[in-house]
């Protein structure tokens, strides 16, 4: 193995783990400024405006009430906020995001490793059920973008954004999973369970935001490219791909499903048979490998930046408001 590359692996999961651990944090940060309208006496906890990062459909309503009126709504900004880096760093940097800092995509790859420890392999869906079965995320997309896209005009989306509903989207996206009911529980462990088995199971087959990101990232200016003259065709890149791509047999990897993980490049024994690269119109060239990551949450960074900046972060929800509001949250729930 090129042991210039061996790094690349660990960067990986440190840098997936730093995500995961963060998000785990902001949820329970999060948590516990609902719990202070609820318990009396609780200390007063700020908002963390990242956990809109929860609503991609209000990023997305969001997204396209920005493109008609130029506005950024205020109830939920970082929403619309995040969407656009989202988008930003697909279109340059394919899905890096899927592949090093989506923590639905982190928890899914915790799974399938476990499954392949206590299996020692994942299974492998047949072929035109794999394709079938893909399509499902774009038909998921679709809907989304017909609905919100098309069918919603601007207007029915000020005054959807103005209902109380929307105000507490957040508090009500956090109840889905503190009190989730018994459907909700048997399906998140059919996933589960589904992920152990197949490698990236709600990735690969049903997440409508991947999607999209990946119709995004045929843009990308980056490749990885196969050398055929230095390639030994031992196999590696194929069979230790989470995306499941046949890389052994391409010249260019333009899939929508690759995660820019590079998983490929670092698993590849032989110098100079699997590169990343880049075409700028007719410039090109080889990308050190560590420099991926960095581009990536440097750009995703600098859109949330700009953002904070521009006063374009935090929620202008009052607190007083939220005094009201989510408490009725709370007592909805406790009726069901």
């Amino acid at each position: 193995m090129d042991k210039r590359k061996k790094y690349l692996r660990p960067l990986r999961y440190a840098v997936q783990a730093g995500f995961l651990l963060f998000t785990i944090f902001i949820g329970y940060q999060f948590y516990q400024f609902v719990q202070q309208f609820l318990i009396p006496g609780h200390p007063i906890v700020q908002r963390p405006a990242s956990v809109d990062a929860f609503l991609p459909i209000g990023g997305l309503m969001a997204f396209k009430y920005f493109l008609f009126t130029g506005i950024i709504e205020p109830i939920h900004p970082s929403g619309f906020i995040m969407f656009v880096a989202i988008l930003g760093v697909s279109l340059i940097m394919k899905k890096g995001f899927c592949g090093w800092i989506c923590p639905i995509g982190t928890i899914s790859q915790y799974t399938w490793m476990l499954g392949e420890k206590i299996f020692g392999r994942n299974f492998r869906i047949g072929k035109f059920t794999d394709i079938s079965l893909r399509s499902l995320k774009y038909i998921l997309l679709g809907i989304f973008l017909i609905l919100i896209g098309v069918a919603m005009a601007p207007n029915m989306m000020v005054l959807f954004m103005i209902t109380d509903y929307y105000k507490v989207v957040d508090v009500r996206m956090m109840k889905f999973f503190t009190e989730m009911s018994s459907l909700t529980m048997w399906v998140l462990i059919a996933f589960v369970a589904l992920s152990v088995l197949y490698k990236n199971f709600w990735c690969r087959y049903l997440c409508p935001y991947g999607a999209l990101l990946g119709i995004l990232s045929r843009l990308s200016p980056f490749r990885v490219r196969r050398n055929e003259d230095k390639c030994t065709n031992c196999h590696a890149c194929t069979r230790h791909c989470p995306t499941l791509i046949d890389v052994e047999s391409k010249h260019v990897i333009k899939s929508e499903e690759c995660f820019g993980c590079l998983t490929c490049v670092s698993h590849c024994p032989s110098q100079g048979a699997l590169d990343l690269t880049y075409q700028l119109g007719k410039k090109s060239g080889i990308v050190k490998p560590w420099l991926f990551p960095v581009i990536l949450i440097a750009l995703f960074y600098l859109v949330i930046g700009i953002g904070m900046a521009t006063d374009k972060w935090n929620s202008k929800i009052p607190y007083e408001e939220y005094q009201q509001l989510v408490p009725e949250v709370q007592k909805e729930y406790a009726k069901r």
